[in-house]
């Protein structure tokens, strides 16, 4: 655990550069995971068009940010979801599950998806954020 005082900011090597913003931040117990989409570490989209494959490394990209903040994906207790296609996210919602599973618990944790115009990528297709709560 962290004493209170100033947030501290975390930005893992494993993830694009942090322009403008910060992969994680810390304060206290809490951690704020930034929106993270399917690029990889150059921060390049991976598979565009395909939703699957840009949720897998998005959750990825969570995962990574988590544990660099000191946490597990078993400590996340909020995801947020920002699609710009809720019908291609509704018809593939089996193939995400599997992605999803390779990370987190089957309890889930409090989530919410939104549908969204665009993302600051304009081939980005889905933004995931998190809160999670760290273990002392």
């Amino acid at each position: 655990m962290q004493p209170a005082g100033r947030p501290r900011n975390v930005n893992p090597e494993e993830l694009a550069p942090a322009r403008g913003f910060s992969h994680a931040t810390i304060a206290g117990d809490t951690v704020w995971i930034g929106g993270q989409i399917g690029s990889d570490a150059t921060g390049k989209i991976v598979e565009p068009g395909d939703i699957v494959a840009q949720y897998a490394r998005a959750i990825h990209n969570v995962a990574v940010a988590l544990r660099a903040a000191g946490c597990t994906p078993e400590d996340t207790v909020k995801l947020t979801y920002y699609v710009t296609d809720m019908k291609a996210y509704r018809d593939n919602r089996g193939a995400l599950a599997a992605p999803y599973r390779e990370f987190f618990r089957r309890d889930y944790p409090a989530s919410t998806l939104v549908e969204v115009r665009s993302l600051v990528d304009p081939d980005a297709l889905i933004e995931i954020d998190a809160v999670a709560v760290r273990r002392g």
